[in-house]
């Protein structure tokens, strides 16, 4: 079974599907691995590495898509809405797409997969169990942003991080914020701790208390309770508007504290909740930095722009859109680590398994035979449930 990586077409993506790394691995299970040339170049890895490895270099994307079995993307069809398209007329029916579909984004895009006839696995709905923690693309990718995150902030920020003792004087350490403590949350305040800032941060979901704290962060407590804070996925859930108000009143103090604020805070297929207000802005000193991973969803501060730097009431407020790709090196490592794991748990003895009975397969199975058939994404488009389809 060949697996095709063709060069990320978004623009400015860095990343690449497949490192070569991973080829020996894929190599034992059978899999051949054809790279389009140059896919690897601006990641760190040049074609000569791919066919020391074991890959094969084609010259051109059509090539790719119709000599694979599988096609292996970062960002495909339905996460890249700018190039993505173009690749629809290539692709075969019953090919094997793996990689970033946004899934919950466009029902449009989604249904123009499924009319494409490919058996297309949406890498981004992963459940989060201990079975499918190594093919955790998401987390991967948002370790990448949370650690460029803060890197960023500490470029911008006209203060130094960390506390030094000098012979002109004592300065002060930076202190941080972070909003939402998830993956990249967690990656931040740790980031944020190794540079010497003071870190502090908060989440609805009182159960990532401890973790907070275990990385030598201030837990911020709120007297406030969010309703089933957590769902069964392991994501934070959304609230009512009733809770996000006084959510915002409750934070306008402990972010005016802070010099640099880093939101995360992300609702799978809904929009950012907005966490810091224009007047919470104008209540920080000048000079000070948030930087919002929620942008692309909206943005967690209510003046972010997505894919922008603006500066508002002397605040810089960084909305810069695919961090990971600013780490390409280790975020296509990571990735492609994720995408080898999952493709030897679907391909067993040169043939494709689709087990609808295992939670991985099942949830991350977007379309097939020509229909959109994962549960999850029908419901959220108000799709009529299909009736039950045997495995393969």
């Amino acid at each position: 079974m060949i697996v095709g990586v063709p060069k990320e077409s978004f623009p400015g993506e860095r990343r690449v599907a497949l490192v070569p790394s991973v080829i020996p691995n894929l190599a034992k299970a059978g899999f051949e691995v054809a790279i389009e040339k140059g896919a690897g170049v601006e990641a760190g890895y040049p074609d000569a590495a791919y066919v020391e490895k074991g890959g094969k270099i084609l010259a051109d994307r059509a090539t790719v898509f119709g000599t694979a079995d599988i096609i292996a993307q970062v960002l495909c069809y339905g996460s890249n809405d700018k190039t993505g398209k173009a690749d629809l007329p290539l692709m075969r029916r019953e090919q094997v797409l793996i990689g970033f579909l946004r899934a919950l984004g466009s029902r449009e895009i989604v249904q123009e997969i499924a009319g494409a006839g490919v058996t297309s696995f949406s890498i981004e709905m992963m459940p989060r169990t201990t079975r499918a923690q190594s093919m955790d693309a998401l987390s991967s990718m948002a370790t990448a942003c949370g650690y460029k995150a803060v890197l960023i902030a500490a470029d911008v920020l006209p203060r130094f991080f960390p506390m030094l003792t000098t012979a002109a004087g004592t300065i002060t350490p930076a202190r941080v914020l972070i909003l939402g403590v998830g993956v990249a949350g967690l990656q931040a305040i740790a980031t944020a701790r190794r540079l010497g800032a003071v870190v502090s941060a908060y989440d609805l979901r009182p159960a990532v208390k401890e973790q907070v704290q275990s990385l030598g962060a201030r837990f911020v407590e709120l007297p406030i309770e969010a309703k089933d804070a957590q769902d069964a996925r392991g994501y934070a859930s959304a609230q009512d508007d009733a809770f996000y108000a006084r959510q915002r009143e409750l934070l306008g103090r402990v972010v005016a504290e802070n010099d640099v604020v880093i939101t995360t805070a992300v609702v799978p297929g809904k929009k950012a909740p907005v966490l810091v207000t224009a007047a919470m802005v104008r209540g920080m000193a000048p000079a000070s930095v948030i930087v919002d991973l929620a942008s692309e969803r909206g943005g967690n501060c209510e003046l972010t722009r997505a894919g922008e730097t603006v500066v508002e009431s002397g605040v810089t407020i960084i909305g810069r859109i695919n961090l990971a790709s600013t780490v390409p090196y280790h975020a296509s490592s990571l990735y492609a680590r994720n995408v080898t794991a999952f493709l030897l748990h679907l391909v067993k003895d040169g043939k494709l398994n689709i087990n609808l009975e295992d939670e991985i397969i099942r949830e991350t199975l977007l379309t097939w035979g020509g229909e959109l058939v994962n549960a999850r994404v029908r419901e959220f488009y108000s799709l009529p449930a299909l009736p039950a389809k045997g495995s393969v």
